[in-house]
């Protein structure tokens, strides 16, 4: 999957060519977690230091590992990255097939130009997964951020007011075994409308987070 992305900022043409890659899970060699664990460092790193964390020791995922990534690639390696994983979610009482969306992210030398707008690459193949919705959940702080990249042309909703349980990736004796977070919802609707989408102020997980 090759696609070059053309953006401006400041008035002066920027044209990073960004060449994207589709890869399931089991498809990844040694060498491509080491490059991601490297760039989700960079990445999530400066929000905190705690963000960087699980990624060390050359981990590509922070919780529950993604069935398919799609990677975008530079002239200097790992430009974005998105994970997708099928799974059921309990939404208030309501078991729902969803693929949930997680370790967004674009490079920090490349953030404002655009190139998260082109994640949507990802959607075509998303929809050969068989899911009625795909989810996903962000920090209230990226609210107006979220709704610029996805709110435009109806692609998906964002729904507040939900809270969030997740069992958290590993045991530790200090730390309750599950968190619940106060979060923005991002519904994608895909095999069915957003009208059947449940009702809720709960949703489950039931593991960890992507």
């Amino acid at each position: 999957m090759n696609i070059a992305l053309s953006s401006s900022r400041g008035g002066l043409s920027v044209r990073p060519q960004v060449r994207w890659k589709l890869c399931w899970e089991n498809e990844l060699q040694l060498a491509d977690h080491i490059e991601l664990s490297d760039f989700f460092r960079k990445t999530y790193g400066p929000t905190g230091a705690c963000n960087a964390r699980p990624f060390e020791g050359n981990r590509s995922w922070a919780g529950a590992r993604p069935e398919v990534r799609v990677i975008g690639y530079d002239a200097h390696g790992v430009a974005a990255h998105i994970g997708a994983l099928r799974r059921f979610i309990k939404v208030g009482g309501v078991d729902l097939l969803v693929a949930e969306l997680g370790l967004y992210g674009v490079r920090p030398d490349l953030e404002g130009l655009g190139i998260s707008h082109s994640m949507r690459v990802m959607h075509p193949v998303l929809q050969e997964l068989g899911v009625p919705f795909l989810f996903g959940t962000v920090r209230p702080a990226l609210q107006k951020h979220l709704t610029r990249l996805v709110g435009r042309g109806g692609l998906a909703t964002v729904v507040s007011g939900v809270r969030v349980r997740s069992t958290v990736p590993d045991v530790n004796t200090e730390f309750p075994p599950v968190r619940v977070e106060d979060v923005l919802i991002v519904v994608f609707p895909m095999a069915r409308p957003m009208s059947d989408w449940p009702t809720g102020t709960t949703i489950d997980r039931n593991g960890p987070e992507l």
